[in-house]
C-alpha cells in the first residue's frame, strides 16, 4: 500500500521537484498564487472517491525550514481523498466554504466551514465531500524533514460512514467572532482582529503554530520578525499590501507570503472590505520551536 496514491502522484512530484523562485528574487515573485486555470484533474487521490483538481502554491524551496508544500484546491461532489498515514510529516486539511467529513484514525465528524484539522505524524487522515457542491480545499503539510511520505490504508471513506456527533479529533475554525481586538499589533495602525488557533503543542514536528487575523480597511500590523521562525500568511479573502525585509508587494485572495528566517514583516489592508489571513508558523527545528513556546506561553500564578 505504500506509495498506492492512483493517479496523482506524478503531479505531486512535479509539485514538490519544481524550482521556486530564490530568496534573492523581489518579493512578488516569491508569492504563490491560486490559479485555478493551472490546477491538475486528479481522481482517486490517496484511494479516495471520485476527482479532485488540485495546484501548488508553495513548494518545498519556499521557506529554509520544513514546510513541504501549501496547496489549493476543489473536490468534487461525492469525492474525497482516501485514508491515509503521514510517518514523517504533518498534514491539514482545511474548507473554505460547505462542509466535509473529516477523519482522523479511522473516527469521522462533520465539519462546516472554513474549518481545518491537523493530522499528527504518525496518525492517518482522510476528507470526503459528501455534497452535491464543489467544495474549496487547502492544504498543508510540514515535516520532520522536506521529504513526503505517505502509507495509503485503502479505504475511500465513502457515504454510509459512521459519523461522531462530537469529533474525537482536534480542530480548528476560522471563526471571525473569536477573534480578539490587538491595538497597534506590532507597531501597526488602527484595531487588528487575532487569534491563536493551534498552538505548538498541537504538532509533534516543528510546525509551531496556526493563526487567525483580520485586518479592517486601512489598518495595519507593523514591522516585526519571530526568532527561530518561519511563517506563511494565506489571504483568505480581501486586498492588501505586504513588506518583508523592505520590499513591498500588492496580495489578494487566494496569495500566500512565504516569510523566511529572520525577515522581517508587515501588512497592511488596502481594499474596502477587511484583509482576512491564516497564518503558519514553521519553526526552524524543535529546540526553536521549544524556545518560541517557553517565550509565549503566559506563566502561571497561584
Amino acid at each position: 500500500m505504500m506509495g498506492r496514491c492512483c493517479g496523482w502522484l506524478p503531479a505531486l512530484t512535479l509539485v514538490l521537484a519544481a524550482s521556486a523562485a530564490s530568496a534573492a528574487a523581489p518579493l512578488a515573485q516569491r508569492i504563490g498564487h491560486s490559479d485555478p486555470a493551472q490546477f491538475h484533474h486528479l481522481s482517486a487521490v490517496h484511494e479516495g472517491a471520485g476527482t479532485m483538481d488540485f495546484g501548488p502554491i508553495l513548494g518545498a524551496d519556499a521557506l529554509s525550514t520544513n514546510l513541504i508544500f501549501l496547496h489549493r484546491g476543489v473536490i468534487a461532489p461525492h469525492s474525497g481523498i482516501g485514508e491515509h498515514f503521514h510517518n514523517q510529516s504533518e498534514e491539514m486539511f482545511v474548507i473554505l466554504d460547505g462542509e466535509a467529513e473529516f477523519t482522523i484514525d479511522g473516527r469521522t465528524a462533520l465539519l462546516k466551514g472554513p474549518a481545518g484539522v491537523p493530522d499528527r505524524m504518525g496518525h492517518a487522515h482522510a476528507i470526503y465531500n459528501r455534497t452535491d457542491k464543489p467544495l474549496q480545499w487547502l492544504n498543508i503539510n510540514v515535516g520532520m524533514t522536506k521529504a513526503y511520505d505517505n502509507f495509503d490504508l485503502g479505504d475511500p471513506r465513502v457515504d454510509g460512514v459512521t459519523l461522531d456527533q462530537v469529533p474525537q479529533f482536534i480542530s480548528m475554525r476560522l471563526d471571525r467572532s473569536l477573534l480578539k481586538p490587538v491595538q497597534a499589533m506590532d507597531g501597526g495602525q488602527g484595531t487588528a482582529m487575532y487569534r491563536r488557533m493551534l498552538d505548538p503543542t498541537i504538532f509533534a514536528t516543528p510546525w509551531a503554530f496556526v493563526d487567525h487575523l483580520l485586518l479592517p480597511a486601512g489598518s495595519s500590523v507593523g514591522a516585526a520578525t519571530k526568532p527561530g521562525i518561519s511563517e506563511v500568511y494565506y489571504v483568505v479573502s480581501g486586498a492588501g499590501e505586504v513588506t518583508v525585509n523592505g520590499d513591498t508587494a500588492a496580495i489578494r485572495t487566494g496569495d500566500a507570503v512565504p516569510v523566511d528566517l529572520g525577515q522581517t514583516r508587515a501588512l497592511k489592508a488596502t481594499g474596502t472590505a477587511p484583509l482576512e489571513l491564516m497564518v503558519i508558523g514553521v519553526a526552524k527545528d524543535l529546540d526553536a520551536k521549544a524556545a518560541y513556546r517557553a517565550a509565549t506561553t503566559p506563566r502561571r500564578t497561584r
